[in-house]
C-alpha cells in the first residue's frame, strides 16, 4: 500500500496547490485540475523519462495537455519538482512561491500552456480544445524520423473529444502506427455548461476507440495502482502492437465534494469555500495515506542521450539546375511554369540538402505538387499524407516543428480556411510552420468559388501587422508571380525560423525572372519604372498588370509596376517609389479586400503625406468560368479595367 499512499499524498498536495494558485489568481479551473491530480502525479513523478533540469531535452518523454485549462495541476507538479522555466536560455527552477503568480502579466505561468511564455516543459500552446492529440502525433512522427524512443502522453477532456479534430488525430495515429502516443481521456463527466453528452461518456468513448483500432484500458483515474499498471502496459508496447488508449474515469473536483457538480467550471474557490475545500482534501489525505512511510519516494528516469542531429548539407541548386537533373529541360524552355509546380520542384531539391525538412499534405499532393517529394525514394519517409483533415495536418506540423523539423504543409489555399484556429495556435506556440496554398485566387476559374481562396490574404495579412515572440512578423504572406520566384521563396521559407504562408497558382505563368534574381522576406521588385502612377500587384495579377503597363505606355502614360510579393514589405521604400509617381498608386489583387491595398493604405496613413490610392480587388462572389481571362472580366480586374482606373486617377480622357 505504500506506493498508493505516496501517490495519494502527492496528488492531494498538488490539488491543494492548484486550489490555492487559482484562488490567488482570481481565475482558472481548479476542479478540472483536481480531476487530474493522480494521473499527473504518476506521470511526472514516476512514469515519464525526463529531467526537470532539462524540460525540453530532445529525447525526453513529452506531455501534451490538450485540455489546457487544467494546467494548474501541471504547474503544481513542476514547482514541486523544481522544473526549469524561463526564456532565451535564462532558466531557473520554478518554486512554490511562483505559483502565486499564475496568470500575471510577467509570470511564466500563463493561463493556458504555452512554451513561448517561459514554460518549456510543453511543446505547443493548447487551450483551444481538440488540437493536442494532433500535436502529439506530430511529435511522434518527428521522433520516429530521428530514431528517438520517446513516448508522448496526451490528456484529452471527455467534452473536447466531440471535436472532429480528435477523430482526425485518432485515425492517423492508427494508420501510421504511431503507438508511442498514448491518448488519455479524462472522463470527469462535466463540461462548462453542464454534463457532457452520453456520446462522450467513458463507455461510449471506449467503444469508439476500440472500433478505431485501439487497445483500450478503462481505469479509475484516481487509483494509483490502476494508473501505474496502465502506463506500464503502454511502455511495454512493441512496434508490432496496436496503439493503446486510456479512458480514465475521474471526478471533477475530486477530494473536495463542496466543489463538485455543476457551476464550478472555471470558478476558483475563495473565502469560506476555499477553507472548506482544503479541509476536505486534508480529510481525504488522512483517509488514504495511513500506510505512508517516510522512506516512500518517487524516482524519475532520465532521458537517453540523443545522437547527433542532422544539419543542412550542400548548396541548394538553382531552378534550371534542378529541372535539368529531373529531365525537365524541355519544360523549362517553354518559358512558363505554374508556381505550384515550381514549389514541388523546390521541395524535392530542399529535401536533399536539408534533412530537417518534412512535408505534409491533405490528399491533394498531385495538385499542390508536393508529391514530387513523396515520390523520391530518399525522401518518402519524411512525407506525411494526412488525407482530408487539414486541422490535424496543421497541428501535426506544429508538433513536428517542436520535434526539430521544418514542416511544409500544403493543400488548396481555400482549405487552409478550415484550420485558421490551428494556425493561430501554432503561431502562438512559436512553431516553425511553412504553409503553401495552391489554386489561389479567382484565376482557378472553372472550379468555382468553393475551391477559391479569397479572404485568405486579408486573414494572413493580419498576422503580418504584429510581432511574434521572437520579434518578427507573426507570419509572412508570400505571393510569387512566376516559377523562379516560387522556387526561390520556398528556399527562403526553409531558412527562416517562423511562420510563412505562400500562395501558388494553378495556371501556368510566363517567366518574369531568372535564377539570378534574389527574393527576400519583406522585399518587393520593381518590374517597370515610370513616373505617372505606381501599380502594385502580386501573384497572377502581376502578369495582368504587366499587360496594362504596355497599354498605358501606348496611351502616353508612364507607369511603375511593383511586384509586391511579400507582406509585410519595406513601407518606406515603397512609399518613396509611389511619391516618385506623383504620390498616386493603384493596387490590384485577385482576392477580397483587406490585403495588399489595405497594407499600402496603412503605410500611407502612417506616413501622413499626400497620397492617392485606388484599390482593385474582388468585390463579388464569383462563379465558375472556363478561363482565367473570363474570371478577370467577371470581377472587373482585367488589364483594360486597370488602364481605365489609371486614366481615372490621372484624370486622363
Amino acid at each position: 500500500m505504500s506506493f498508493e499512499a505516496a501517490v495519494h499524498a502527492q496528488a492531494i498536495e498538488l490539488d491543494r496547490l492548484a486550489i490555492d494558485m487559482t484562488a490567488d489568481s482570481g481565475s482558472g479551473h481548479p476542479t478540472t485540475a483536481l480531476s487530474l491530480g493522480h494521473l499527473i502525479t504518476v506521470l511526472m513523478f514516476r512514469t515519464m523519462r525526463w529531467s526537470p533540469d532539462f524540460p525540453d531535452y530532445p529525447t525526453s518523454d513529452r506531455l501534451v495537455l490538450s485540455e489546457g485549462h487544467a494546467v494548474p495541476i501541471v504547474y503544481a507538479a513542476a514547482a514541486k519538482l523544481g522544473t526549469k522555466v524561463g526564456k532565451d536560455g535564462d532558466l531557473r527552477k520554478l518554486t512554490l512561491a511562483d505559483l502565486k503568480t499564475l496568470r500575471e502579466r510577467d509570470s511564466v505561468l500563463d493561463g493556458h500552456p504555452n512554451p513561448m511564455e517561459g514554460f518549456p516543459f510543453f511543446d505547443a500552446a493548447t487551450g483551444s480544445l481538440g488540437q493536442g492529440l494532433s500535436v502529439a502525433a506530430g511529435l511522434a512522427e518527428a521522433a520516429r524520423i530521428d530514431g528517438f524512443d520517446k513516448r508522448i502522453y496526451c490528456i484529452i477532456g471527455d467534452g473536447e473529444s466531440r471535436e472532429g479534430q480528435i477523430t482526425e488525430a485518432l485515425d492517423i495515429i492508427v494508420e501510421r502506427k504511431l503507438n508511442r502516443v498514448l491518448p488519455i481521456f479524462n472522463c470527469n463527466e462535466w463540461g462548462q455548461a453542464g454534463r457532457v453528452s452520453e456520446q462522450q461518456s467513458a463507455d461510449r468513448i471506449a467503444a469508439k476507440l476500440k472500433a478505431a483500432g485501439y487497445t483500450v484500458k478503462v481505469i479509475d483515474g484516481h487509483s494509483p495502482k490502476q494508473i501505474d499498471e496502465a502506463f506500464e502496459a503502454f511502455g511495454a508496447l512493441t512496434d508490432q502492437d496496436a496503439p493503446m488508449a486510456l479512458v480514465a474515469k475521474t471526478v471533477k473536483g475530486w477530494g473536495a465534494p463542496s466543489m463538485q457538480g455543476g457551476g464550478w467550471h472555471g470558478k476558483p474557490a475563495t473565502g469560506e469555500a476555499l477553507a472548506t475545500a482544503k479541509a476536505e482534501l486534508d480529510q481525504r489525505r488522512v483517509e488514504l495515506t495511513t500506510a505512508l512511510s517516510s522512506s516512500d519516494a518517487f524516482t524519475i528516469e532520465p532521458p537517453t542521450e540523443p545522437p547527433a542531429m542532422a544539419e543542412p548539407t550542400g548548396e541548394w541548386p538553382s531552378l534550371p539546375e534542378t529541372m535539368k537533373k529531373l529531365d525537365m529541360e524541355s519544360v523549362l524552355h517553354t518559358g512558363k511554369l505554374a508556381t505550384r509546380r515550381a514549389y514541388g520542384i523546390a521541395l524535392r531539391a530542399l529535401g536533399h540538402v536539408d534533412p530537417r525538412v518534412v512535408v505534409l499534405d491533405a490528399d491533394v499532393s498531385n495538385s499542390t505538387f508536393a508529391d514530387a517529394f513523396a515520390k523520391d525514394d530518399a525522401l518518402a519517409s519524411r512525407f506525411v499524407e494526412c488525407k482530408i483533415a487539414e486541422q490535424n495536418m496543421v497541428s501535426m506540423a506544429a508538433g513536428m516543428s517542436a520535434g526539430g523539423k521544418v514542416p511544409f504543409c500544403s493543400t488548396f489555399a481555400k482549405f487552409f480556411n478550415r484550420a485558421y484556429d490551428q494556425i493561430e495556435m501554432a503561431i502562438n506556440s512559436g512553431a516553425n510552420l511553412k504553409m503553401v496554398g495552391s489554386h489561389a485566387g479567382i484565376t482557378l476559374a472553372a472550379d468555382g468559388p468553393s475551391q477559391m481562396s479569397l479572404p485568405d490574404v486579408a486573414w494572413f495579412r493580419a498576422w503580418s501587422t504584429m510581432k511574434d515572440h521572437r520579434g518578427n512578423p507573426g507570419c509572412y504572406l508570400l505571393q510569387p508571380a512566376d516559377a523562379f520566384a516560387a522556387y526561390a521563396l520556398t528556399g527562403v521559407m526553409a531558412e527562416y525560423e517562423g511562420a510563412c504562408y505562400m500562395r501558388t497558382l494553378r495556371a501556368e505563368t510566363e517567366f518574369l525572372y531568372n535564377e539570378h534574381e534574389v527574393f527576400n522576406l519583406g522585399g518587393f521588385h520593381v518590374l517597370h519604372k515610370g513616373r505617372d502612377v505606381c501599380i502594385c500587384a502580386a501573384g497572377y495579377m502581376v502578369h495582368e498588370a504587366n499587360r496594362a503597363v504596355e497599354l498605358l505606355d501606348q496611351a502616353g502614360i508612364s507607369a511603375t509596376l511593383v511586384d509586391l510579393y511579400s507582406l509585410p514589405f519595406d513601407s518606406d521604400m515603397l512609399l518613396d517609389i509611389i511619391m516618385e509617381n506623383n504620390g498616386m498608386a493603384i493596387s490590384i489583387e485577385d482576392n477580397y479586400g483587406g490585403g495588399i491595398g489595405s497594407a499600402i493604405a496603412d503605410a500611407m496613413t502612417e506616413a501622413g503625406d499626400a497620397f492617392t490610392l485606388e484599390q482593385m480587388h474582388v468585390r463579388r462572389i464569383p462563379k465558375s468560368a472556363k478561363t482565367p481571362d473570363e474570371m478577370l472580366q467577371m470581377c472587373n480586374l482585367t488589364a483594360g479595367d486597370l488602364v481605365a482606373k489609371a486614366k481615372s486617377i490621372l484624370q486622363v480622357v
